[in-house]
């Protein structure tokens, strides 16, 4: 199945290139892409479990999801994964 999820704290490529990298490393995952004009990730995947994993990758990374509590430290961890993929193009 493939699921679309609204993120925060997504700003540029460099972003969309980690949240690609690191969510295709996902055992399940697969077909990550980013829309960066509507702050939107589509993954996908074969269980509800993979999903759950997924969204928890998002959020560790500094990306959780729209209507989560995004805090200062997962701000921060957001300009790192931006220019860790920055770094990686």
């Amino acid at each position: 199945m493939i699921s679309t999820v609204k993120i925060q704290n997504l700003k540029c490529h460099g972003c969309a290139n980690t949240i690609v990298t690191q969510l295709s490393k996902l055992d399940g995952v697969e077909n990550v892409s980013v829309d960066n004009e509507t702050d939107e990730v589509s993954f996908s995947h074969n269980s509800e479990t993979i999903f759950e994993t997924a969204k928890k990758k998002l959020s560790d990374l500094g990306y959780p999801m729209e209507g989560e509590t995004n805090s200062l430290p997962k701000k921060a961890k957001s300009f790192v994964s931006c220019a860790v993929g920055r770094m990686s193009k």
